[in-house]
């Protein structure tokens, strides 16, 4: 697929991500949409949760929402302790100003999401490079 003006074509994990430092134990993330590539109101970060795997704590202004698109995961309130089952096909919004993280259920794990709009603390570890 050709690119047009005003248009970025994203692949599948094919290395036009930036990894984020966001997943503790097994496997990876990486912001496909974000500031540093032009986008503006929208946020857009591919995970990989591995066997025991959880994504690190976060929480962000506005709110954020994700897809689950293979496996299974558990998203945790960590104010609250509440926790919630997603398998492959969810979707979970979270609300601006929850403290979340996503426990891998049944790996391997992955899904899509983020916050909107993006959270620039999420790429201050990029602010340097």
């Amino acid at each position: 697929m050709g690119q047009a003006p005003g248009v970025t074509v994203v692949g599948r994990s094919d290395g036009a991500g930036r990894p984020l430092d966001l997943v503790q134990g097994e496997g990876r993330a990486e912001a496909l949409v974000w500031p540093g590539m032009g986008a503006k109101h929208r946020s857009l970060h591919r995970f990989e949760l591995g066997a025991g795997a959880r994504t690190a704590p976060q929480c962000h202004d506005g709110e954020a929402v994700y897809y689950v698109v293979d496996g299974a995961v558990s998203i945790l309130d960590l104010a609250t302790g509440e926790r919630a089952v997603l398998d492959a096909g969810s979707m979970v919004h979270v609300d601006p100003g929850t403290t979340y993280r996503f426990e891998s259920s049944q790996p391997p794990t992955v899904l899509v999401g983020g916050p909107c709009p993006p959270d620039p603390a999420v790429y201050n570890a990029w602010a340097d490079t």
